[in-house]
């Protein structure tokens, strides 16, 4: 069963004004078929899993990129082999009006943006396909939230629940001992695998690096290295505090959330979905589900997640700042089913804060079943329309 992708129009457009496009993404996340379902007619296709074209490429660049002379060609895990990409940008720049003919993929961002920036800049546009978003499996909204929670957003569990155990099992393993590797050099696995489980076991708390390192036994820079990582394989993403001043975005401590909660399920030994919805990892779930969800439709929309979460000296907390349209919003995210007043406290605060014309209004997304409006420009919005709320919202 395929899924069609919001990512699509974004691609197309993109075809139409760059010679070349890198879609890149978490492994797993569907880049292949998607790209093989849409322009599998249009586009030759070859994948550098195939250690044959991959030895071809790297032997002889320019004989490899020769063959592609008339029909656009889609080149799959681009991050094998890096070394063609100056080689591309001299294809590229002998037709620099030629649109749409190079469509690359990547699942690792850490050596292929640095080897894209230096090679293409310019000349290629940055796309994200992550797992699937509710926009995309409208079916979902039928399904409990438990069962969202449980099954995680990569497609292959998400469309064959029973694969669901093992599959996460083994996308874990892989990753340990195939991606990170290549990533970093990581000498002892088992404090890595420790340093996972306690980042699962914070998901939705304050990233403490000094904290880590002292459970973990390994140093300071260690640990931001190893974050990097997680971030840089699409495992993991770091929210920052908002301020005003951008410097000190830089400098605070930020919030630390997985991309898909069936992982966090899996590394923090969840018994079902029901269980971990109604333990202490309910509410940090729920609300990382949430900021995933944001960040899947900012990326299908080709667009840069302009997001933040901001805490006040006296300890109140808005989960999400939004930058929509020039201006912010304030996103409470929370698992009740009954929200009241009380909840509206850390959204009135920032809106007085920032002002009426800076953040005119708030939105508490929780498990009501319709939207409602409630006192000083506040809404109550259904977990499962939130995604489309935001989607209408953005330039």
């Amino acid at each position: 069963m395929y899924v069609p992708r919001i990512l699509s129009q974004t691609l197309k457009k993109a075809l139409k004004q760059f010679p070349a496009i890198l879609v890149t993404g978490p492994r797993q996340s569907g880049k292949t078929t998607f790209l093989l379902q849409e322009f599998q007619h249009d586009f030759d296709y070859v994948s550098f899993d195939d250690p044959l074209e991959r030895g071809y490429a790297l032997q002889d660049p320019q004989g490899f990129l020769n063959r592609f002379k008339n029909k656009p060609v889609i080149l799959d895990e681009i991050q094998y082999v890096p070394e063609i990409l100056p080689y591309l940008k001299i294809k590229i720049d002998k037709k620099r009006q030629s649109y749409g003919h190079w469509l690359l993929t990547g699942s690792q961002q850490f050596r292929l943006m640095k080897n894209v920036s230096e090679s293409l800049a310019g000349r290629i546009a940055l796309l994200e396909l992550l797992p699937f978003s509710l926009l995309e499996t409208q079916f979902a909204k039928k399904k409990a939230l438990e069962s969202l929670i449980w099954l995680g957003a990569y497609p292959e569990p998400f469309l064959m629940s029973e694969k669901r155990d093992l599959w996460v099992r083994s996308y874990l393993q892989t990753y340990l001992e195939r991606d990170l590797r290549q990533l970093q050099n990581v000498q002892n696995l088992h404090d890595f695998e420790t340093f996972l489980g306690l980042c699962a076991a914070y998901h939705g708390q304050s990233f403490n690096t000094a904290a880590l390192s002292r459970k973990c036994g390994v140093s300071l820079p260690t640990i931001k290295a190893w974050v990097g990582v997680l971030e840089a394989s699409y495992l993991g993403r770091l929210l920052q505090p908002y301020f005003k001043n951008f410097g000190k975005r830089l400098v605070k401590t930020p919030k630390l959330y997985f991309i898909d909660s069936a992982i966090v399920c899996t590394l923090t030994r969840q018994p079902s979905g029901e269980a971990s919805l109604a333990g202490p990892l309910g509410g940090p779930l729920f609300e990382g589900f949430i900021i995933s969800e944001t960040l899947k439709v900012f990326a299908a929309n080709g667009q840069r997640a302009d997001c933040f979460f901001w805490r006040s000296h006296d300890g109140l907390e808005v989960d999400l700042v939004l930058q929509l349209q020039g201006k912010l919003v304030p996103v409470e995210i929370k698992l009740t089913a009954t929200p009241t007043l009380k909840h509206l406290e850390p959204l009135n605060r920032f809106k007085s804060l920032v002002g009426v014309d800076g953040a005119p209004e708030g939105v508490l997304i929780c498990r009501i079943d319709k939207p409602t409006s409630l006192p000083q420009n506040n809404w109550v919005l259904p977990w499962q329309i939130f995604p489309e709320w935001l989607q209408e919202r953005l330039p």
